[in-house]
């Protein structure tokens, strides 16, 4: 018997006069030149887009050259178009005098495009603690709405969600941990005064992120007690308002009063290497113990000085 040969698929007539450049370029989506009034900033698009002087070098360097990567948008409604990633390489067009930008237009669901948006920002080497904190909230929130199909770019990996919760999914596929996602999505929470000092670096990470249940109003208070002492809380300072937040007792005084209080890592220290003063004290000598016995020999010291200054005053002679 005969044995059936299996139907191989033939090429079309534009596969075969088309390069595979070409067809890589139509599946991720046409390149065209579009006006960059056109062109639209994604809804609630978290990154900043500041004229700063990086800002003004990549406008020089995008006079000299063109936008060499294009942008990425998606088709949206009265022949305009949604920008998806790019938004710094537009800003810099526009500086640069350019009418338009080569962009890629890609058919993209919201959800799609939300995770385009951020996965594609996220690549940058500066990222603000709150521009990282709503990203992860909207990526997160598309997740939820996609159900299980918590990773567009590898669908094997849907099975993942399953039984777990969207944020573990979510660090996953970001390459970082739960709690660290957890501590970043707790930051949307804050009222911008607090979340700009987490921007400049004057608020740590783990105090922010108790500070976050605070209320609006407790916030407040909080700011206004930050300005009057020129300091923002600790990590147990702020612990300590979120407690007596959540029994109903935090008020104004409260919070000043807590801001008051002496923080260890504002306390001045000076640190002497162990081995210039090992041979002072026994082995087993406490942390403490050695403190109170520099402490005397300076006050011993202090007092020798005193007397040598007062007989030389005086006339007399000084005597070790």
């Amino acid at each position: 018997m005969a044995r059936r040969r299996a139907a191989v698929p033939l090429p079309s007539i534009e596969d075969l006069f088309t390069s595979q450049e070409a067809r890589d370029s139509a599946a991720a989506g046409s390149v065209e030149r579009i006006p960059l009034g056109l062109i639209d900033p994604f809804p609630g698009h978290p990154f900043r887009v500041a004229d700063d002087e990086e800002m003004e070098a990549l406008a020089e360097s995008v006079a000299a050259c063109g936008v060499l990567v294009p942008l990425t948008v998606v088709p949206g409604d009265g022949g305009r178009y949604t920008l998806v990633s790019g938004h710094r390489r537009k800003r810099a067009a526009e500086l640069a005098g350019l009418e338009e930008a080569p962009c890629i237009v890609r058919e993209m669901t919201e959800d799609e495009a939300v995770i385009a948006m951020v996965d594609s920002n996220l690549q940058r080497e500066n990222v603000l603690p709150s521009e990282r904190a709503f990203a992860y909230s909207m990526r997160l929130e598309a997740m939820k709405r996609q159900g299980e199909r918590t990773d567009l770019t590898c669908v094997q990996n849907g099975h993942k969600s399953k039984g777990r919760k969207s944020r573990d999914v979510l660090a996953e596929e970001l390459g970082t941990s739960g709690g660290k996602v957890r501590r970043y999505l707790r930051l949307t929470h804050l009222v911008p005064g607090l979340l700009d000092l987490v921007d400049e670096g004057r608020m740590r990470m783990l105090p922010a992120v108790e500070a976050s249940y605070l209320s609006e109003e407790e916030q407040g208070w909080l700011l206004d007690a930050i300005s009057e002492h020129a300091c923002t809380p600790s990590h147990a300072q702020a612990i300590k308002l979120k407690r007596f937040s959540q029994e109903g007792a935090l008020t104004h005084a409260l919070v000043r009063s807590v801001m008051e209080e002496e923080k260890p890592n504002q306390v001045e220290s000076f640190r002497i290497p162990k081995r210039s003063i090992a041979r002072f004290f026994r082995p087993s000598a406490t942390r403490e113990e050695v403190e109170a016995r520099v402490v005397l020999a300076l006050e011993l010291l202090e007092q020798a000085e005193r007397r040598r200054a007062a007989q030389e005053k005086g006339g007399e002679p000084w005597e070790m």
